[in-house]
């Protein structure tokens, strides 16, 4: 007999509910979110065998993580519900009624209904290795937005500069002038020794006193805003995108010394780098909670919004992008390395940019949906023992079958 748990997550009030395979429901009960109610929610699953329960809370911010990773280190199997699943099943009722406890009932028939595994019961190094990759992916958007903001400052105080450094502003050449003379009119002041040696040091010898020279000359005649504010947020923000940058590096040693990580099998397939196999790694984390490849790619909201009634059949799609924002990125960022790396995928993504008129990403997602597509890579499969061998590998790691038959394309087509 299989037990389902669902559990209504709030910030200091949690209520659940206990379901059994015949759909018989104990009365919903409420417990705190501290240890004295953590202790009251497992008086309640004591009466079950732990391996027949599997407990379930929907995707609230962060207030279900402590109780998640109290359940897991006690050895519960546990699922993160989509609010949408729950709010389907809402609607599906005839009466419009929302309340704690009868939420709690709805994930417990999510979980019914969905045949959710749930996470396994080594998945705390796995949340562990998702929390830097999400940590990675936030400071990346914080850098991102400090680069624009400094090309926008810029724009303002020293237009001329980006065309002058062939509009990248973002080198080292570039921050430690901005470091040091922000304004044309300081640098117009600076003595060229002084201007010389700073470029050709920051720029490790590629730039000398003709550079610096020729620097000097448009300084003078720049139409840029001489105002000390923006010189200064201009000195601020290269600060700010150092320090993230930093940050980043710091992040991506940790994940690169991370142990499912550099053993994934994933790590020997060309296009593929560490991060992208340390988002697909942890944010799929249980393998058998997905039995088809299109599941996967409704996971990860690659799957098509498809518009249909009656004659009417929309002639364009898009992705849905209602999943996993995580491994939709690695998806599509790793089928663009794929697309470089195979000759099979980059005549694909042509067939779709030239000859339908697809964008870039639209292009790419379709990539990213046949790249894990076992229907069209497995036909080019002829090593059964590798494949045999990366199958037991990818199942004990918790990695996607799918992609299984995608490293044999690559190994066929390299030799």
């Amino acid at each position: 007999m299989h037990v389902y748990v669902g559990v209504d997550i709030a910030k200091e009030l949690h209520y659940a509910a206990i379901m059994d395979s015949d759909g018989v429901v104990s009365k919903p009960f409420s417990f705190e979110n501290n240890d004295k109610g953590f202790n009251l929610l497992l008086s309640h699953l004591a009466p079950y065998n732990k391996e027949s329960i599997l407990i379930g809370y929907e995707s609230t911010a962060h207030y279900q993580e402590n109780l998640a990773f109290f359940l897991k280190s006690l050895g519960y199997r546990t699922a993160e519900i989509n609010p949408l699943q729950t709010a389907a099943l809402r609607k599906a009722n005839i009466r419009n009624t929302k309340t704690d406890s009868v939420d709690a009932r709805l994930i417990c028939l999510a979980l019914m209904n969905h045949h959710i595994q749930g996470d396994q019961r080594d998945s705390v190094r796995l949340d562990d290795l998702y929390q830097l990759c999400k940590m990675r992916m936030d400071t990346m958007k914080k850098r991102t937005t400090c680069k624009i903001q400094l090309v926008a400052t810029m724009d303002r105080i020293f237009p001329e500069l980006a065309s002058f450094f062939d509009n990248n502003l973002h080198t080292n050449t570039i921050y430690r002038l901005i470091e040091s003379f922000p304004l044309p009119s300081q640098i117009k002041k600076t003595r060229i020794d002084i201007l010389t040696k700073l470029l050709h040091k920051a720029s490790k010898g590629h730039f000398k006193k003709e550079k610096a020279q020729k620097l000097k000359d448009l300084a003078d005649i720049s139409v840029g805003i001489p105002s000390d504010i923006f010189a200064f947020q201009a000195q601020q923000l290269v600060h700010q995108i150092e320090f993230y940058t930093d940050q980043i590096q710091t992040i991506e040693e940790r994940i690169n010394t991370n142990p499912d990580v550099m053993s994934s099998p994933l790590m020997t397939i060309p296009g593929i780098g560490t991060f992208c196999v340390a988002c697909i790694l942890s944010a799929i984390k249980n393998i058998n909670d997905f039995g088809a490849p299109c599941k996967i790619l409704a996971y990860a909201g690659l799957d098509p919004v498809i518009r249909q009634s009656g004659k009417f059949n929309a002639s364009h799609t898009r992705m849905s992008k209602r999943g996993n924002s995580l491994l939709r990125y690695a998806l599509v960022w790793s089928a663009g390395n794929v697309v470089k790396n195979n000759h099979t995928f980059a005549e694909y993504y042509r067939h779709k940019t030239e000859d339908q008129g697809k964008s870039h990403y639209q292009a790419l997602g379709h990539c990213a949906k046949n790249w894990s597509n076992p229907s069209i890579t497995c036909s080019n499969v002829t090593n059964h023992s590798i494949l045999t061998k990366l199958f037991l590998n990818f199942s004990s790691l918790g990695v996607v079958f799918v992609m299984l038959c995608q490293f044999n394309i690559f190994f066929i087509d390299s030799s």
